[in-house]
């Protein structure tokens, strides 16, 4: 009886000091901030402040959303999930979504938060690039050194020289006023000469490309073309700005130091993180993280771009320590599937494909553009690994990835219409004919495997000394 009368005193207490001692300072205190402060105008500006955040959040989930979905469609016919998630960029800007209602275009996804956007974009592209490095295998190169320069070299050499031809023909038709042809002609030859890192990356992973001796020697002669075609845009840049050339040759001997570095570091790195299960390895796991975003940030002020600070970290850590296995299990994930959707859309919500319009010459442009990037940089690989002595249906496997230009090509595009280099219509000529050397990657990867047997890829490359 007692413990009962006890248990109700002490039930009816709990509620009297709750009252008392949360209740009514609570309701005090929102009394005092309507009269004094205003109560209305204080929750508006609080609605306000949070409202951006809503906004990003919903731009995520949307571009998440649409990049699974057109990833999937295009599945279904071949097609990598990385020609969808580019072309939901597009379907998203204002080349779709615009043109049907630009009121619904800007509540999605509104201007101020494409920067937003932009940030995380970045971030996913130079983890992913870095995980890309930290699982190259560059033993698998042993012994065809020589295949990789030559395919690479021949591969930006070759399309460079057509788009200086190419921009002969189409100085007068598409030259902004004002610019010479110099800048423009330079321009032109570096933005057929990229094959696109991040987006290779990921079609041979997508492919079970990327393990075998070939996908490291495409990976090799990718990296190799877009350094030195970053080394070329920074000479367009010299140009185009009339500043220095010698600040060009100052990036082309800064990035060499810089990759000298890491390769002298690697010894070093190894035994950081060469330990089975050390006590140390949660912090090698923070050591790794802070090295992908300083070699990322020293490539970014030297001036070829973070993702390959970021490349050329992941290839001077041990890919197969322990360490580097929870690295990539940690980030991988949220990485391909969060974050790196977000740049691959990105370059989409900014490009308007209906400035091309009914225009049957522009599309005869786009026609000849397509067929002269194809020519050199598919031509140009293939040419020169069958001198080598790579079978025909290994130098067609070459040839097609090295066509790739993906998202690499359109950061490239960018520059040069930031620049005023290129006038609206050229700039949305090239972003179709990245879309569409992006695409023929994997059929033609697949037409020249047809028949072949997959192990037997790293028995065709050639003879050692190639």
């Amino acid at each position: 009886m007692t413990a009962t009368r006890t248990g109700r005193v002490s039930g009816t207490r709990t509620v009297v000091i709750y009252l008392s001692l949360v209740v009514l300072p609570a309701a005090a205190a929102t009394a005092l901030l309507i009269a004094v402060g205003g109560g209305k105008g204080r929750a508006m500006s609080i609605a306000a402040t949070v409202h951006p955040y809503a906004r990003l959040f919903l731009a995520i989930a949307l571009i998440v959303v649409v990049c699974k979905a057109v990833g999937t469609l295009v599945a279904k016919v071949g097609q990598p999930a990385v020609v969808g998630e580019i072309a939901a960029g597009i379907l998203l800007g204002p080349t779709l979504l615009s043109s049907v209602s630009p009121a619904a275009r800007q509540w999605l996804i509104p201007d101020p938060t494409l920067a937003q956007l932009q940030v995380l974009a970045q971030i996913g592209v130079v983890l992913f690039v870095f995980l890309a490095g930290l699982e190259l295998d560059v033993a698998r190169l042993r012994g065809r050194g020589r295949l990789a320069l030559v395919v690479s070299h021949v591969s930006i050499a070759a399309p460079f020289l057509l788009g200086v031809l190419l921009a002969i023909a189409a100085f007068a038709r598409f030259s902004p006023p004002g610019l010479g042809f110099l800048p423009f002609a330079l321009f032109l030859g570096v933005a057929l000469s990229i094959t696109a890192l991040p987006v290779l990356a990921r079609i041979l992973l997508d492919l079970g490309m990327y393990h075998q001796q070939i996908g490291a020697l495409v990976m090799t002669c990718a990296l190799v073309d877009d350094v030195t075609a970053w080394i070329l845009l920074a000479l367009v840049v010299a140009v185009a700005t009339a500043s220095s050339v010698l600040g060009v040759l100052v990036t082309i001997v800064l990035t060499a130091a810089f990759a000298g570095v890491l390769w002298a570091l690697r010894p070093t790195l190894g035994r950081l993180l060469g330990a089975d299960g050390a006590p140390g390895e949660r912090g090698a796991l923070h050591l790794v993280l802070v090295g992908v975003l300083v070699a990322a940030t020293c490539t970014e002020w030297i001036g070829v771009h973070a993702i390959f600070g970021a490349f050329l970290f992941g290839l001077a850590l041990p890919g197969e320590s322990v360490v580097a296995k929870r690295v990539t299990s940690m980030i991988g994930g949220v990485t391909k599937t969060l974050l790196l959707p977000l740049f691959f859309a990105i370059s989409g919500l900014s490009t308007d494909l209906r400035l091309l319009g009914i225009d049957g010459s522009l599309w005869g442009w786009c026609v000849l553009v397509v067929a002269v990037a194809v020519l050199g940089k598919f031509g140009g690989a293939v040419l020169s690994a069958r001198a080598m002595g790579a079978p025909a249906r290994t130098a067609g496997q070459i040839g097609a990835l090295m066509n790739c230009r993906g998202l690499t090509e359109l950061v490239v595009l960018d520059v040069g219409r930031q620049l005023g280099i290129l006038s609206p219509a050229l700039f949305a000529i090239l972003v179709l004919m990245t879309l569409v050397t992006t695409a023929m990657a994997v059929p033609l990867v697949k037409l020249f495997r047809r028949g072949e047997q997959r192990d037997a890829l790293d028995i065709h490359l050639g003879q050692p000394g190639c």
